[in-house]
Parts: C-alpha cells; sequence; structure tokens
C-alpha cells in the first residue's frame, strides 16, 4: 500500500506544483490589473466607475491584458521611433538619485540573461566547490571585466554561476581560472533539472566523448 501511495504521489505532485505555480502567477497579474483600475477610476468620470468594476472582476483578464501589453510594447520598440523614446525612458529612470541604482542593475542583469546575443547561463560546467575534491555544476556567465578584468587575465578566468539546490535563483559568482573548469556535454535544461532534483533525474552519460577542460593553458617549460 505505501508503495502504491508514493506512486500515486509522484504522479499527481508535479501537476500540482505546476497548476499552483500557474494560480499564483495569475493571481498576481490579476492584482496588478486590479490596482490598475483602481487607479483608473481615480482619473475617469463616474459614469465609468460600474464599467471599470465589473473588468476588474473578470479572472484572466489582467494575464490577457498583460500579455497584449508587452506585445504591443516589443512591437513599438523594434522600430527607430520606439527606440529613441526607449532611450529618452532609459535616461529619464537613470537620472532619478535611488531609483537609477536599481533600474540600471536590473536591466543589465535582465539584458544579459534574455538578450538572443548574449552568453549567459548558455553553458554548463564542472568546478571544484566549495573545497578542494567537492564538485558541483555551474553555468559560465562571461569573462572578468572593468578593474576586475585589469587585475585577472580575462583571457585566462572564466566567471560562473554556482546556482543553490532544490532553488537555482539564488547561488554564488565565482571566477576562476579556465583550467580549474571542466566542460560538460549536457545542455543547460538539462543541468538544472539535475541540480532541481538534487542529482536525482540524472541526465543521460555521453559515451562517446569525455568532459574536458574548457581552454587547455600552455605549460611552462621550466616547470
Amino acid at each position: 500500500m505505501r508503495t502504491y501511495i508514493i506512486t500515486g504521489l509522484l504522479v499527481w505532485l508535479p501537476l500540482a506544483i505546476t497548476v499552483w505555480v500557474l494560480l499564483w502567477v495569475v493571481g498576481l497579474l490579476d492584482g496588478v490589473f486590479i490596482w490598475m483600475m483602481s487607479a483608473a477610476q481615480a482619473i475617469t468620470p463616474e459614469t465609468l466607475h460600474p464599467a471599470l468594476e465589473r473588468l476588474a472582476k473578470i479572472p484572466g483578464l489582467g494575464v490577457l491584458l498583460m500579455l497584449i501589453g508587452m506585445f504591443l510594447t516589443g512591437l513599438f520598440v523594434a522600430n527607430i521611433f520606439g527606440q529613441w523614446w526607449l532611450k529618452q525612458w532609459d535616461r529619464l529612470l537613470s537620472s532619478i538619485p535611488i531609483v537609477k541604482s536599481i533600474y540600471s542593475s536590473v536591466k543589465q542583469v535582465s539584458d544579459t540573461l534574455f538578450s538572443s546575443s548574449g552568453n549567459a547561463f548558455r553553458e554548463a560546467v564542472l568546478i571544484q566547490y566549495p573545497r578542494h575534491g567537492a564538485w558541483t555544476i555551474a553555468f559560465v556567465t562571461g569573462r572578468p571585466g572593468g578593474e576586475v578584468g585589469e587585475h585577472l587575465h580575462p583571457e585566462d578566468y572564466l566567471s560562473v554561476y554556482v546556482p543553490t539546490t532544490p532553488n537555482p535563483t539564488s547561488g554564488f559568482f565565482l571566477m576562476l581560472p579556465r583550467a580549474d573548469v571542466v566542460e560538460l556535454k549536457m545542455s543547460v535544461d538539462e543541468a538544472l533539472k539535475y541540480i532541481i532534483s538534487m542529482g536525482v533525474v540524472a541526465p543521460p552519460a555521453i559515451l562517446d566523448s569525455q568532459a574536458r577542460p574548457l581552454v587547455e593553458l600552455p605549460r611552462n617549460p621550466q616547470g
């Protein structure tokens, strides 16, 4: 009986968690939509208030309108005129003392992660962390830059992100020598599944090739 109960739990648990996450996202977007409707009531005539209240009570309408809004925004900024307005918007937010620190940081991270031309989280690697002999999976995010890159030779080091388990949205940022970073053949999705499942869902082994260092550093002939 215990085996059957656990088997049934493993069948329904992923579906239950998926439904819970979707309901949470829908509830969050509906909450934003209701707040927007409340703000609209403050600037619209009272004759329109009943209509706005009816719209706010329609379930899922906030999600639909948010998707339409994001689509129209992307369509607008895809041309030269929209790009000009986007630059003006960025310049305005970057001139506000407290807002500019938050907005600039979030924008740089989002542009790096979600840009189609970016290299963040495109490759899974194997490193020794938090001590020598203990191995974990990390993701290459680029090379050290700026002032840090002046102290470290960017061509000899890699910037990696070490996610935590089972929540990969938090983790640690490390800069390691290339010779200490071992390339993996698994995809980023497979690596994330491996991390989230705490090693239970292992990707299939690749028998025709073995993991190898990303870049072999030249050896010093003098030892």
